[in-house]
Formats: structure tokens, C-alpha cells, sequence
């Protein structure tokens, strides 16, 4: 099913081939022998295209939920198997791993329970959330708010700057009002980014209501910074990023009537009683503030 679903988002044997990193003789004997089994054809195969069969489209959203169902229980199963083992996956996003509250957290984790494995992994924009629901991770060190199902742990609590091209005028002033900023583009994330985290750190909407524009898309924090350094468009940040993301071509200047944000533990609801995140939420608590 799965070799079915890329072939059907290819339609191109070698290109799905290479995703599948198996030989194009290889996945067409594959797609031959699903479409013996099922008795029907899935692809029309000509010298110079690939087509799903009107059968082949109606089969494709249940062979979709299917490779996706078989791939959450593989996750959710790699992630009872950590808890028996005593590991734990911590997730990152942008430069959380080096703050203060991140190591302090994970100092007091591994001499609480020396036996605990820790894998910290650095996560984009476009997946750390998702990466929490799907379990790739246990926790997360992040910057909420967070959609729901996910719990926090607070952490610190910091200002946040805006982040312009150094050619911007306003890059030359001390501060600035949000009035100031209206109607620059702001750097935009993918659409599987919930938008309740996105909206917060975009200031969308303003204070007066009125609606961000927004400019080019970035997945990670060095294409959000580059894309803010070519002049494309602003951002919002931790007020860290001054010491943490110097770049060229890039201003930070605070911002006179924008809210505070905050660092956090996050970890899913469902699974706050699991030994490892229970030792880790526990060691999170005299760091910062409760839920």
C-alpha cells in the first residue's frame, strides 16, 4: 500500500523509486503483484505517462489511511518501547537546547534517574509540533501557545523583538510601536503549522484588528533569517535571538506594546503518567511555573 500511495503522488516509476530507495524493476513487480492480489488495475501504463485507474482512484484514500494507520502504531509502539527501556526523545525548536532552563531541566532529569537515556533532537517550524502529537518525540522544549492536546510547563518568560532587514528605516530607531509595523509582510510557515502558534508570533491580528500580510514561507530559522535579511519581510522573536541569531543584514528593535513570550516543557495530555515524561515533568517543576 505504501509503494501504491508514492507511485500515486509520483506518477512516475524512477521518481518513485528513488523516495521508495528500491530499484524501478523492483516497485513494478511490487505494483504488479498488489494489483494481482486486489484483482483489478490500479495504473495505466503507457511509454510516456502513469495514471491512476478510475479503480485506483477510489482505492487511494483507504490505502492512504492505512499506511498512515500502520505508521502510528509503529510510532506509538517505539514510544512505549523507550518508556520500558528508560529513554527518553527530547525535542527542540530553533536554539532551546542551549538555554538556561533547557539544561537546567535536563541536569536535574539525569540526577534524578541516572539510568535515563536522553536523544535530544532540533526540530523545524513545520514539524516540532507535529512531532509530539505523532510521538517521534516524548517532550519538547518549545515557545507556545500550543493546540490542544499538548500540555506546558513553563519555563522563563522573556520580551519579544522585532526582526527587520538592517535597510529597513525603522531598523535605525530604538523602539517601535506595532502601529509603526502595519502593513510590512511578515515571514509565513507552512499550512501544516497549527495556526494558533503561528498567529501568536506573527501578531496576527493586530491590536486594532486589522489583519497581518504575510510574505515568503520559511520551514526553519535560517530561512525565516534569510529571508528577513534579503528584505523580503519581518518576523517577531525571543529577545535571546540578539545574542543567539547575528546576522547580516538583519536589525532587532524592541517593540513598546508587544506581549511577553515564554519557554516551556510540552509533552502530549494522553501520555502525562508515563514514567520518563512524569520524571521529566517533575524535574520541570522547580524551574518554573506550573501549568
Amino acid at each position: 500500500m505504501r509503494l501504491f500511495v508514492v507511485l500515486s503522488e509520483e506518477l512516475h516509476f524512477r521518481r518513485a523509486a528513488a523516495r521508495l530507495f528500491i530499484t524501478q524493476s523492483a516497485l513494478s513487480q511490487q505494483i504488479r503483484d498488489v494489483e494481482h492480489r486486489l484483482g483489478i488495475r490500479l495504473f495505466e501504463r503507457t511509454s510516456r505517462a502513469v495514471a491512476l485507474t478510475a479503480a485506483g482512484r477510489a482505492l487511494l484514500p483507504e490505502a492512504r489511511a492505512a499506511v498512515d494507520a500502520v505508521a502510528r502504531v509503529r510510532r506509538i509502539a517505539a514510544a512505549q518501547a523507550r518508556q520500558l527501556s528508560d529513554q527518553l526523545v527530547v525535542g527542540t525548536i530553533g536554539a532551546e537546547a542551549a538555554m538556561p532552563h533547557t539544561r537546567a531541566v535536563l541536569r536535574t532529569l539525569l540526577k534524578r534517574r541516572p539510568r535515563v537515556s536522553l536523544q535530544v533532537v532540533s526540530l523545524n517550524f513545520a514539524d516540532h509540533l507535529a512531532a509530539l502529537v505523532r510521538q517521534e518525540v516524548d517532550v519538547m522544549f518549545l515557545r507556545p501557545p500550543v493546540p490542544s492536546g499538548i500540555e506546558v510547563h513553563h519555563l522563563a518568560t522573556e520580551p519579544r523583538v522585532a526582526c527587520l532587514p538592517a535597510g529597513d528605516p525603522l531598523a535605525a530607531l530604538p523602539s517601535l510601536s506595532l502601529a509603526q509595523l502595519a502593513g510590512r509582510p511578515v515571514v509565513s510557515v507552512p499550512d501544516e503549522v497549527p495556526r494558533v502558534w503561528w498567529d501568536f508570533w506573527a501578531v496576527d491580528p493586530r491590536p486594532d484588528g486589522s489583519p497581518v500580510r504575510y510574505g515568503p514561507v520559511a520551514t526553519d530559522m535560517e530561512s525565516l533569517l534569510h529571508a528577513v535579511a534579503d528584505g523580503e519581510a519581518m518576523c517577531f522573536l525571543p529577545a535571546a535571538a540578539r545574542d543567539l541569531f547575528p546576522r547580516p543584514g538583519i536589525s532587532y528593535v524592541d517593540v513598546t506594546d508587544l506581549t511577553p513570550c515564554s519557554a516551556a516543557l510540552a509533552w502530549l495530555a494522553e501520555r502525562r503518567g508515563e514514567p520518563t515524561i512524569a520524571a521529566v515533568r517533575e524535574a520541570a517543576r522547580g524551574t518554573g511555573g506550573g501549568l
